[in-house]
């Protein structure tokens, strides 16, 4: 005869009732107008530091504007798109747009290579090695571009420059007294050098926080495949970079394009017809020439320029955010 079980089921405690819901407190939002009063100060700064100074390249890019219109003895006369014309038909500037393109292409893709080799470099080095290069990178980048100017001026001196006394101690190189600025490409090409140096630091410094947002996994897994250190970059590191660099090469670009005080200084405030640049031209056709209508032309073409660099980028950009 079995057991009868006379233990009692275990009761399950009841659900505990819903507490009453507290009321949300109601957010207070000012509107879509709010966010444009925060703005304001900001764009009404932007606006007087920037918008007047363009109307007025604007305008005085549609009028024949000279001394005399300068000192008020006559009035500006409104030609329309002569002082264009006149820039557009002289075969000067194509010479000049020509020459700017090439000096800026050299400089950005000299920049953006160097900047990438030292920022692939300091990944591989010891911590303190990299600190040295970063504080030696930033006291680069902080140096006044006039004082970088004259110290790469007198750098390549046909006289007293220090680069020519150390060619001349290699064997069959007789360097002294050679001046880098008897022809234009090779005194462009000093200024590409001192252009380059000046911007690697920013280069670097970008590029070096973006390699490390690349798992070291899809690396490790790339050399498991079969990846050399090449196969790893092009596949694995450079599609993660892509942003950065497409940021880096955009305002690398704009930059570049607009040089000046660099050849300004570097030839004595009077840069010789090879080595005009837009910027340096813009200049010299408004402030030598005393043409500020033509010189208001050609920076109006230059921004023009570089709107379409612009408009590059911004496509890039939605092209990558598409993709992810």
């Amino acid at each position: 005869m079995s057991a009868v079980d006379t233990t009692t089921p275990a009761k399950v405690p009841a659900p505990p009732p819903d507490s009453p819901q507290r009321p949300r407190a109601n957010r207070r939002s000012g509107g879509p107008a709010v966010p444009w009063l925060l703005l304001a100060p900001c764009l009404l700064i932007l606006g007087l530091v920037l918008g007047y100074p363009l109307y007025r390249l604007v305008t005085l890019s549609f009028q024949d504007f000279g001394q005399s219109q300068l000192w008020g003895f006559k009035p500006a006369e409104w030609t329309g798109f002569g002082n264009f014309s006149k820039v557009l038909d002289d075969s000067e500037f194509w010479q000049v747009v020509l020459r700017t393109i090439i000096f800026a292409a050299g400089c950005v893709i000299f920049t953006m290579v160097v900047g990438m080799l030292v920022a692939l470099l300091l990944q591989r080095v010891s911590g303190w090695v990299k600190t040295l290069v970063n504080i030696a990178l930033v006291a680069s980048w902080g140096m006044p571009v006039i004082v970088a100017t004259t110290v790469f001026k007198w750098l390549f001196d046909s006289d007293y420059g220090v680069l020519n006394a150390v060619l001349s101690k290699l064997p069959g190189v007789e360097m002294v007294g050679h001046n880098w600025f008897a022809s234009g490409p090779e005194g462009l090409a000093v200024i590409m050098l001192l252009v380059v140096w000046g911007a690697v630091p920013f280069v670097v410094i970008t590029l070096s926080a973006g390699l490390t947002q690349v798992p070291q996994e899809l690396e490790e897994a790339a050399r498991l495949d079969g990846a050399g250190p090449w196969g790893v970059f092009r596949y694995v590191t450079l599609p993660i970079l892509k942003p950065v660099i497409v940021m880096l090469t955009t305002l690398s670009v704009i930059w570049d394009m607009g040089v000046f005080p660099q050849v300004f200084v570097m030839r004595g405030g009077h840069p010789e017809a090879d080595f005009q640049l837009l910027t340096t031209w813009s200049y010299d056709r408004a402030f030598v020439v005393n043409d500020y209508g033509q010189g208001s032309a050609i920076a109006l073409l230059t921004v023009v320029l570089l709107l379409g660099v612009v408009a590059v980028y911004m496509r890039q950009m939605l092209k990558i955010g598409e993709v992810e």
